[in-house]
């Protein structure tokens, strides 16, 4: 009988546990990314990955997932940086990956945004550089963004970060609306319009290797514009955030050297809202070991996303990070 009644003890014990388990809420996280053909795509899927534990899962030292407990991340699709932190704001995002030229555009209300500014912007991390690809069919060239008048180029969508930063470097060489025929178009879109004659060039920021672009190199075939130092100089006057960088020769099939070109960091953006202790385990959770394998065996950005490089020009850059990934960068030795 005693045999019998701690059988049964441990029975109704398990059973607890287990519906306890499953009758936990889940918390459900969304993080706006970007267009499927891009790197924010990818990279979100694979950060909402990591973060999460839903409800009932098996627990991260017997082979679970090692994120946040009871939440679920979900990486939504979007036309990226405009709408993602606009979302943020207006609480229809509880996330989204940004560049930093707009985050902090939007945050102060400046330049596009004037008089409109977005005060609960806060920053979890700095993640990678995304370099702007002008790509132009291949064997063609400009000597400067000056020879885009008059021709077919695709700006971006509308609510990209990549449209409002491209339509200020265009302005400083004389092309605009009125003389270019623009195309607002995601980079799927404008890879297919390239490859069908449609467009002479189309601007698109993200970390290389973008896959939209590299079919498009294996198909038709592509070239991508180097800048001049001096052009990169000149730029990164207008736009501050846009620093000289390189998308390395061989990273898309026939470009074989090295491409110069403006870069701009991508941000995982939260917003104010959002409880300290959940973005502390959010934060702890992107930068676990099981995220890491995560982010390493995915696109190849993820190898650059590193909490070493987590606060790279944060401080400069004038919007805050959330309390919780504060706590956690000055528990973790990052942040003094």
């Amino acid at each position: 009988m005693a045999i019998k009644k701690s059988l049964l003890l441990a029975m109704v014990s398990a059973t607890l546990v287990t519906s306890a388990a499953f009758a936990q809420s889940p918390t459900f996280f969304r993080i706006g990314t970007g267009g499927a053909g891009g790197t924010y795509f990818p990279i979100g899927g694979t950060i909402a990955n990591g973060i999460s534990a839903p409800p009932g899962a098996r627990p991260c030292d017997e082979g679970g997932q090692c994120g946040v407990p009871g939440l679920i991340a979900i990486a939504q699709s979007t036309t990226a940086s405009v709408f993602n932190n606009a979302a943020v704001q207006n609480g229809e995002l509880e996330a989204g990956l940004a560049a930093a030229d707009v985050t902090r555009s939007m945050y102060m209300g400046e330049g596009k945004f004037e008089g409109k500014p977005h005060p609960k912007l806060r920053i979890v991390a700095n993640l990678y550089p995304e370099d702007l690809h002008l790509v132009m069919p291949k064997g063609a060239s400009v000597s400067n963004l000056g020879d885009l008048a008059g021709k077919r180029v695709g700006i971006a969508q509308a609510g990209s970060g990549t449209q409002v930063a491209v339509l200020q470097m265009l302005d400083a060489w004389g092309v605009n609306r009125d003389n270019m025929d623009e195309a607002e178009l995601n980079n799927s879109q404008s890879a297919e319009r390239l490859a069908d004659g449609q467009l002479d060039a189309y601007f698109y920021a993200a970390g290389w290797p973008v896959a939209a672009m590299v079919q498009l190199a294996s198909t038709k075939g592509m070239s991508l514009h180097s800048f001049t130092e001096e052009d990169l100089a000149k730029i990164n006057e207008i736009i501050p955030a846009y620093i000289p960088s390189k998308i390395p020769g061989g990273v898309y099939e026939g470009v074989d050297e090295d491409v110069l070109t403006p870069a701009v960091s991508a941000l995982l953006v939260v917003s104010s809202d959002l409880e300290d202790e959940l973005v502390h385990g959010i934060t702890e959770a992107l930068w676990n070991s099981n995220t890491r394998k995560l982010l390493d065996n995915g696109h190849a950005k993820g190898k650059q996303i590193t909490p070493e490089t987590a606060l790279d020009g944060v401080a400069a850059l004038g919007v805050p990070l959330h309390p919780g990934a504060e706590k956690f960068y000055k528990d973790a030795g990052l942040l003094k």
